[in-house]
């Protein structure tokens, strides 16, 4: 993943002067021990900030400066100065965390005891007063080794809060008429730090077209058929697959500008396939996998989502239609009594063919089956050609999504679930999901919300990064699936 921005990490302690300032060294020397036999090296600035006006802030600073690190833990070894540790979040500018040490032993409580418990209290408080939105743990007073872990927990929440401050969307294509849900208000993305460049299709259509003799084309054709190997159905379309891509990669190098990373929406229908002559699926599902996630029907807030997953996890995500519910023979025969589930709690996610390779398990190229009825229906597929199809490997996910809602205000869902080895009988990418409580959740979140029909996918359970994150960026509620028992704010108690 070359798309992603590496964290580089450092920690700097803070301490009370009416406290021993060696309890914050000891402590602080403890934590980065522990970090490294987990095998992560830390930045440890030999600077403690001490209490005062401004305390020692700047020769704290002007050391993180010189180290290079885009990322700070401010470490409360003892209570903390809470004026100077607020200070140099504020200096810093980055994605900062506040971590305080727990008392080790019984004998520290008579001359040694630290009493961080009460500082990371005052530090929360300052920090609000002066506006720095800094990240907590969910319980941030540990151990050396409990701090170690939740610093390698704030690891890739910062990687997303640098990501997006160097992030360009780039688009081809008005979002369409007919997925009105996908033309959120874009006004917010801006003050994420986040670029938009929308391009016309025409743009596209003319770059395509300068790449028809692309000398690299065979080389990128030989990528495609090495990636597909059995799965390698249409071969002939391979050629124009091999052209888009190349046409979509020099377009991000053309036009990335001050933008370090990069995440691209584009039209892919209806006028898309008799003007290319093709689907883009497949090569949409290629850069995803690249770590450049390319989301379908010119979904901006759908590209955003999967770049903010890529980010979390450092590995490929995906855009899938929340799609239909499974047949209840289905249910019958292949989850009920197998499965922790309810038939309502599942329901199946699809989309054409934008899944990874890695992420099926097994990828073939195929053609569109919805598009053909109406642009090829009496005919061997020709222009449909270009999706990759297959069911989505089964195992944890997290099903999320950050989107503007009609008042341009950010908004944010978060649910845990399962994809079941349970074949799909079906066509597309695609895959039977589970959710605890997935009724509900469907009815007043995603429903209730106002959320569009596309989700973002992250393999592997990761809400507690993804919930940080997005009250991070400013996003006052989090949807999520709520537990039985625990009603939603406009749920009927009767129902």
């Amino acid at each position: 993943m070359q798309n992603i921005p590496e964290v580089k990490l450092g920690i700097v302690a803070v301490s009370r002067d009416c406290f021993p300032i060696t309890l914050s060294e000891k402590r602080r020397k403890a934590v980065v021990a522990a970090l490294k036999a987990k095998g992560y090296d830390i930045y440890e600035s030999p600077v403690i900030i001490e209490g005062g006006i401004d305390g020692n802030v700047m020769e704290a600073y002007e050391d993180i400066q010189k180290s290079g690190i885009n990322a700070l833990v401010v470490f409360l070894g003892n209570f903390g100065p809470e004026g100077p540790e607020t200070l140099i979040a504020k200096k810093f500018g980055g994605p900062v965390m506040y971590v305080a040490a727990a008392e080790e032993n019984i004998g520290v409580l008579s001359s040694d005891r630290g009493d961080a418990y009460c500082g990371m209290l005052n530090a929360s408080y300052n920090l609000k007063l002066n506006g720095v939105n800094a990240y907590i743990p969910e319980y941030p007073v540990g151990t050396a080794e409990e701090c170690a872990d939740m610093i390698l927990e704030f690891i890739p929440i910062a990687r997303t809060l640098l990501a997006l401050k160097d992030l360009k969307i780039i688009t081809f294509g008005p979002r369409p008429f007919d997925f009105l849900a996908c033309n959120a208000p874009i006004a917010p993305l801006f003050k994420l730090g986040v670029n938009i460049q929308e391009n016309s299709e025409l743009d596209l259509l003319a770059a395509y077209k300068a790449h028809a003799n692309d000398p690299r084309i065979p080389a990128k054709i030989k990528e495609m058929e090495d990636e597909l190997g059995e799965g390698n159905k249409m071969p002939g379309i391979l050629p124009r697959l091999a052209q888009y891509e190349l046409t979509l990669l020099d377009w991000v190098e053309a036009n990335k500008g001050a933008a370090k990373y990069v995440a691209m929406a584009n039209k892919c229908w209806p006028a898309f396939q008799t003007e290319f002559g093709f689907v883009p699926c497949y090569v949409n599902s290629r850069l995803t996998a690249m770590g450049i996630p390319t989301a379908c029907e010119v979904d901006i807030y759908g590209a955003l989502s999967e770049f903010i997953g890529t980010c979390v996890t450092g590995e490929s995500v995906t855009l899938l239609d929340i799609n239909n519910s499974v047949p209840a023979d289905m249910y019958k025969a292949s989850i009920e009594g197998k499965y922790p589930y309810r038939h309502n709690e599942t329901f199946m996610g699809f989309h054409c063919g934008n899944t990874p390779m890695c992420r099926l398990t097994k990828g073939t190229m195929k053609y569109q089956l919805i598009m053909k009825r109406s642009l090829e229906p009496d005919k061997e597929p020709d222009i449909t050609r270009g999706t990759l199809e297959g069911d989505i490997i089964p195992g944890p996910i997290t099903f999320y999504r950050l989107q503007a809602n009609k008042d341009s205000v950010l908004q944010a869902y978060v649910a845990q679930g399962e994809i079941l080895p349970v074949a799909t009988e079906s066509f597309g990418g695609i895959g039977v999901f589970a959710i605890p409580e997935m009724n509900r959740f469907y009815r007043h979140v995603l429903i209730g919300g106002g959320y569009p029909h596309h989700g973002a996918v992250a393999f592997g359970h990761h809400g507690k990064a993804l919930f940080s994150i997005f009250k991070m960026l400013g996003v006052e509620w989090v949807g999520y699936n709520q537990p039985k028992g625990v009603l939603y704010p406009e749920e009927n108690p009767f129902a």
